[in-house]
């Protein structure tokens, strides 16, 4: 059978006058737009389109030109693996083929609204009201005030892990000359954002909303709709012909869109999955394994042990002063692969007082334990929130691989979590911990970095303190919604690659990129985290002001803590970045980071 026609990257972008020119049917068709969002190099097969990173293919099952072909999509996609040697997949189509289904990961629809469709009449007065008390423009520069905007948006919205990862890829898209992308922002009458839209108008035909966010601290009624208004104008302005809305996300962004006039149109289907050895290479390894004596197997495990212990630099880490004097503010990470031991120490001897969010000594860890062990409410049974087959896939990705053969081999878990346990007896936010916690020990993960830094300061002869109480901390966690730790459990198929992309973010000390990257962690709600960002400034401003103080709190946290201190008078500069990250910094222009 003859092979589909490859056109590799040079040539798929030489072919194209220029971006307008490219025969887009959707937002992913945007050439410039996909190579920066995702990092990769485009690829184009037959009539479709790819792009290939290191080991990693995004295929877009969307023909360029005439229909989408299941059959089609998949010759071009056996093609492209066998040019890129990709192990690891993320396809979307309108279809996708049968033996793709059982790696189907999410499900929506595209939709589009015409240019010529005029503002809803019942939103023609909110929108001229606010249109009246805000100020709108366009443009491409992305400023402290956006990335508060985004700091704040997502630690309360409910998004995929592929979105939440394409608001950590803003500041790519606008500095790349290549990539026609816009701000549309929303300024009140003190000057702050209260909404801000991203466009791509690459494409010949429609401009595309990529995404969005609006501010409750500084909210202004319907100045997302001002804005969504002001995206009609401009695109019917440069004549064309509708704009594309994107996928639905969830009911209230789908809501949002058909209030609009927004209609559904193609059909959305992901499909990840990885593949890490073919058979004759699997073959090999199994029987290299299967010799393998105790011995050699014991060295090997002590190697990887010393490995895993290798001392990391602590970057997420940001220095504060007043008046002279000096204190700290670290985001940590309930989880790590590497440990920050002996930076907590270098650390630490410069400060008298540790900060935390709670307690972390034992009695305090088995409280919360309790806490969680409590039974949920029915309406709360994440057990009966998933699937058969949802239970299932996730009770395999946090097990792992399990029976004879993989115990002959010595690569099953010595110790497996009770998946349906947890789901059905615990709270939901305790079965997340504890199922999360579960998957990323069987990865290796050995670390705590608040638990690390606790038993540090401790064995230090530092003053601890907690910024709360228990009561204060359970109340926290019991308002995270389940709908959360469900979404959470049904992206345990990207887990893999969203803890890849976290640990490199989090050892450069990128916060927002490490909030881009992460996947929807339940407890980055609202509550969770914004409301506490008011209270544990309240409560370390004393000790950051007397100096000599180290406060430690959850990374997302210092999303919005870095801009309060900032606002009660301190400089606030990150610590312990090389020269190499100072640039790129200076490069994309987060210079408050």
């Amino acid at each position: 059978m003859p092979q589909p026609p490859v056109t590799t990257a040079p040539d798929c972008v030489s072919s194209v006058a220029g971006p307008s020119d490219f025969p887009a049917r959707i937002p992913e068709h945007s050439p410039a737009l996909m190579a920066v969002a995702s990092g990769g190099r485009p690829l184009r097969v037959g009539d479709y389109l790819f792009f290939h990173s290191g080991d990693q293919l995004i295929g877009i099952g969307y023909a360029l030109t005439g229909g989408s072909s299941p059959a089609a999509f998949a010759a071009a996609f056996r093609e492209a693996r066998r040019q890129t040697g990709a192990v690891r997949f993320h396809l979307m189509a309108p279809r996708l083929p049968a033996e793709w289904r059982a790696h189907v990961t999410e499900t929506d629809r595209y939709y589009v609204l015409p240019t010529q469709a005029q503002v809803p009449s019942r939103l023609r007065a909110p929108v001229a009201r606010a249109r009246a008390a805000l100020r709108l423009e366009a443009g491409r520069e992305f400023t402290p005030a956006h990335r508060r905007l985004w700091g704040e948006f997502l630690g309360r919205a409910a998004l995929p892990p592929s979105v939440r990862a394409l608001y950590g890829r803003v500041e790519d898209l606008l500095r790349d000359p290549s990539c026609r992308v816009s701000l549309l922002n929303a300024f009140d009458g003190g000057g702050h954002l209260a909404a801000c839209l991203l466009m791509d108008e690459a494409p010949a035909h429609f401009d595309a909303y990529l995404l969005g966010a609006h501010s409750r601290e500084y909210y202004t009624p319907h100045a997302a709709d001002a804005l969504f208004a002001l995206m009609l104008e401009r695109a019917r302005q440069r004549g064309k012909r509708f704009l594309h809305l994107g996928l639905g996300v969830n009911e209230g962004i789908a809501r949002f869109k058909r209030k609009w006039g927004g209609r559904p149109a193609l059909r959305y289907v992901r499909a990840d999955w990885e593949e890490r050895q073919g058979g004759e290479a699997f073959m090999e390894a199994l029987l290299a394994g299967l010799r393998a004596d105790p011995d050699a197997a014991w060295r090997e495990a002590q190697r990887e042990m010393e490995h895993a212990q290798v001392q990391r630099p602590f970057r997420m880490l940001w220095r504060v002063e007043k008046n002279g004097r000096t204190s700290w503010i670290g985001g940590t990470a309930h989880f790590f692969p590497y440990s920050f031991e002996s930076a907590f120490k270098r650390l630490f001897r410069q400060v008298d007082t540790v900060l935390f969010e709670g307690h972390l000594d034992e009695d305090s860890l088995e409280s919360v334990a309790r806490a969680g062990k409590r039974p949920p409410a029915p309406e709360a049974c994440l057990y009966d929130l998933l699937t058969p087959h949802e239970r299932a896939e996730l009770a395999r990705v946090v097990r792992g691989p399990e029976g004879p053969f993989w115990r002959a081999l010595n690569m099953e878990a010595p110790e497996k979590a009770d998946v349906d346990w947890f789901l059905r007896r615990t709270r939901p936010w305790y079965a997340f911990f504890s199922l999360w916690c579960a998957y990323l020990e069987r990865r290796g993960w050995r670390y705590s970095v608040d638990l690390e830094a606790w038993r540090t300061a401790h064995d230090m002869g530092r003053r601890v303190l907690a910024l709360e109480d228990m009561a204060e901390q359970l109340a926290a966690l019991e308002s995270v919604p389940p709908a959360r730790a469900v979404a959470h459990f049904r992206a345990c198929r990207q887990w893999g690659a969203y803890l890849r992309a976290n640990v490199r973010t989090y050892l450069r000390g990128d916060l927002l990129g490490m909030m881009g990257t992460s996947t929807e962690f339940p407890t980055r709600t609202g509550q969770v985290i914004a409301e506490r960002d008011q209270r544990f400034r309240e409560r370390m401003r004393p000790y950051l002001e007397r100096g000599r103080c180290c406060a430690l709190v959850g990374s997302a946290h210092l999303l919005n803590l870095r801009h309060m201190l900032r606002e009660d008078g301190f400089t606030v500069t990150p610590e312990g970045r090389g020269p190499l990250f100072r640039l790129r910094q200076c490069l994309v222009g987060r210079e408050d980071d």
